[in-house]
């Protein structure tokens, strides 16, 4: 209803929202924690403090995850939170309020504002009592944001976009790397900043991986996301559907070929064929520019040096994903990989603990484990005397 993603992926999104709670409810006791550092002269000791109301603005894409994803740590650390739902998905924000409200979280703790980034973002960006800005979107709409709270000095978290790769070497295990390529691309609609959408495939494999990629990409289910065996549903909105399908036009100026989808689907509503775009080179928009859809553009390599080149050749820097049996291989590529994220021989499988964002013009900062409660809370130093310590005399 809010989004047009299918039950499929949202179900278990759901799920995740609820998995978020519950481990940085688990992380409360030790929040506060800091450090003994000892030296010669002084007892060191670090602490933290909740740094204050926090101001939360997230995506349409999958709005009530990403939402816990960030406000479950700044109530854990002990701030109150301001949260600006994407003005295209205010449903599910407005349930997580009722739940919240349920489970008994105090009134003005965590507080919903609905409006349009020009007006309700801006305000919470500009307002002085707000002491950070966490953010989930483009990374256009990131620097904005960082431009208005520059006057207050706020602190600032932001995950951004990603034209993130997957690279195939001819030594993988293919099966599972045409089920993680097609998975990572193509469910939950392709709106997603850790979506690869660019496939590296090795020229030894290319021609027989792409023929088996255009077979399963035109078995994917398009229709109603209700309906539970939908694989893709509508996209969001009549602007997205208008960015997305004007790749469709791009592609072929830019001389690349529609091997699969390209094309609408129905008369009414915002649906589009799966679509498989292949021989693309790097310099192409659509291996550049961030489609935000069921999209994918193949491109071939040669050799492990070209892979990392084109790897990198890029703004973004959110994630990389690597198929390879070599594992010195693989520890070569992601030392140089340039990603916040990276994941070999698996598809993005996401562990709490571990720090998530991106470098580039893929974010700032980190979430995840103890590096959320670094953004949302202060770190404070007390140095107690000991010993015969010496205090320096002046004007004695």
């Amino acid at each position: 209803w809010d989004t047009g993603q299918t039950l499929k992926f949202m179900s278990k999104a759901a799920l995740r929202g609820a998995e978020n709670f519950r481990y940085f409810a688990d992380q409360v006791v030790q929040a506060r924690d800091g450090q003994h550092l000892q030296s010669p002269t002084l007892m060191n000791i670090t602490t933290r403090k909740p740094i204050g109301p926090v101001g939360v603005i997230t995506p349409w894409n999958t709005p009530f995850m990403l939402s816990t994803w960030k406000i479950a740590p700044a109530l854990a650390a002990g701030c109150t939170v301001v949260h600006k739902p994407a003005e295209d998905s205010p449903l599910t924000a407005r349930l997580l309020v009722e739940i919240a409200e349920e489970a008994g979280l105090p009134p003005g703790v965590l507080n919903t504002v609905n409006g349009y980034g020009h007006d309700a973002g801006k305000r919470l960006t500009e307002h002085p009592a707000i002491k950070a800005i966490a953010f989930v979107g483009e990374s256009r709409t990131g620097s904005i944001i960082t431009k208005q709270g520059a006057d207050t000095l706020k602190r600032m978290h932001l995950e951004l976009g990603g034209k993130n790769p997957v690279i195939v070497f001819d030594d993988a295990d293919l099966d599972r790397a045409l089920d993680a390529v097609i998975f990572m691309i193509y469910s939950i609609n392709g709106e997603r900043c850790t979506s690869s959408s660019r496939l590296l495939v090795q020229d030894t494999i290319r021609e027989e991986f792409e023929t088996r990629l255009v077979e399963r990409v035109n078995k994917i289910k398009v229709g109603h996301p209700l309906d539970p065996s939908s694989e893709i549903g509508p996209l969001i909105s009549q602007e997205h559907y208008d960015k997305v399908t004007s790749y469709f036009d791009i592609a072929q100026e830019d001389g690349a070929t529609v091997a699969a989808g390209g094309t609408t689907l129905g008369d009414e509503g915002y649906f589009v064929r799966p679509t498989l775009f292949t021989e693309a080179n790097n310099k192409m928009r659509i291996a550049q520019e961030e489609i935000f859809g069921p999209v994918l553009t193949s491109i071939p390599f040669s050799t492990e040096e070209e892979a990392l080149e084109l790897a990198n050749d890029t703004q973004y820097g959110l994630t990389g994903y690597l198929w390879t049996s070599d594992l010195t291989r693989a520890l070569r590529f992601t030392d140089q990989l340039e990603a916040g994220m990276i994941w070999v021989n698996s598809e993005n499988v996401r562990h709490l603990p571990t720090p998530f964002g991106g470098v580039k013009a893929s974010g700032i900062g980190r979430d995840g484990g103890d590096w959320s409660f670094d953004f949302y809370m202060e770190q404070k130093h007390i140095g107690f005397a000991t010993g015969q310590h010496k205090i320096t005399r002046l004007g004695s």
